[in-house]
C-alpha cells in the first residue's frame, strides 16, 4: 500500500484555507509514471508529489490529469513536512530544475523561475468583487488566473484560479506557479489572497527568479 500525507499549502494567517496536497515520501514504491497518473487522478487533488530520491530531493508532481514541470503548493508543501520529519532541504528538484528552499519562521519559500511556469494567462479584473463574481469555471479554454489589486500600494491581490483542463479541479485554491508568474510579470513583492481562505506569498528572487512562500498544516 502506498503511504499518503495529505497537507494544506498556502493557509491564511488563522490556519484556514490551504490546498489540499497528497504527498508520496517514498516515490521509489510506485516508479511506474501512469500508476502515478492513476493515483493522483483517484485523489483528485490539485496536484500530488511523489519524493522519488531522497539524497538528491528529485520529485514527480502530477494533477488528476497531466505530469507538470514545476509547480508551488506541492514544493513548499513537501519543503515543510521535510523540515518537520527533520530532513530540511536546501533545494528540490522537480522536472524544471533546481528550486533552493528557504525558510522564515513558519514560512516556507520556494525560489522558481516564470519560464519553468505552463502555459497560462493571468488576467487582471477592475475590483475583488469582479473576481469574486465568476463563475467556476469561466467560459473559455485554457489556464485561468483571474486577479485584481486589493491595495495596489501595499501589493494586496485578491486571486482565483481555473485549470479549466476538464479534470476534477474545477477552482484551484491556491496556485504557487501562477502567484510566481503574476510576481514575474509585475516585477514586485505581493501579498495574495486565493480561492476561500488562502494566502500566497510572492517575492522577487536574485538573477530573474521568483520566491514564493506560505504556511502549511497537516490536512
Amino acid at each position: 500500500m502506498t503511504d499518503i500525507e495529505v497537507l494544506r499549502v498556502f493557509c491564511g494567517d488563522d490556519g484556514a484555507g490551504g490546498n489540499p496536497l497528497g504527498v508520496v515520501r517514498d516515490g521509489a514504491t510506485l516508479p511506474d509514471r501512469a500508476a502515478r497518473a492513476a493515483l493522483a487522478a483517484e485523489l483528485g487533488y490539485s496536484e500530488t508529489v511523489f519524493l522519488e530520491d531522497p539524497a538528491r530531493a528529485t520529485v514527480d508532481i502530477h494533477t488528476p490529469s497531466v505530469r507538470l514541470p514545476f509547480a508551488g503548493h506541492p514544493l513548499v508543501g513537501l519543503a515543510w513536512l521535510l523540515r518537520d520529519l527533520g530532513r530540511p532541504p536546501a533545494v528540490l528538484r522537480p522536472p524544471a530544475g533546481a528550486a533552493a528552499v528557504l525558510y522564515e519562521g513558519d514560512t516556507v519559500w520556494v525560489r522558481g523561475r516564470a519560464d519553468w511556469v505552463t502555459e497560462r494567462r493571468c488576467v487582471r479584473y477592475g475590483s475583488p468583487a469582479e473576481v469574486d463574481a465568476l463563475p467556476a469555471p469561466p467560459p473559455g479554454e485554457g489556464w485561468l488566473y483571474a486577479w485584481a489589486w486589493r491595495d495596489e500600494a501595499a501589493g494586496t491581490v485578491r486571486a482565483r484560479g481555473f485549470p479549466r483542463r476538464g479534470d476534477s479541479v474545477t477552482e484551484d485554491e491556491a496556485t504557487g506557479a501562477a502567484a510566481l508568474l503574476l510576481a514575474d510579470q509585475l516585477g514586485r513583492p505581493l501579498d495574495i489572497h486565493q480561492g476561500v481562505a488562502s494566502r500566497i506569498l510572492a517575492r522577487p528572487g536574485p538573477d530573474g527568479t521568483v520566491e514564493i512562500g506560505g504556511r502549511v498544516r497537516r490536512a
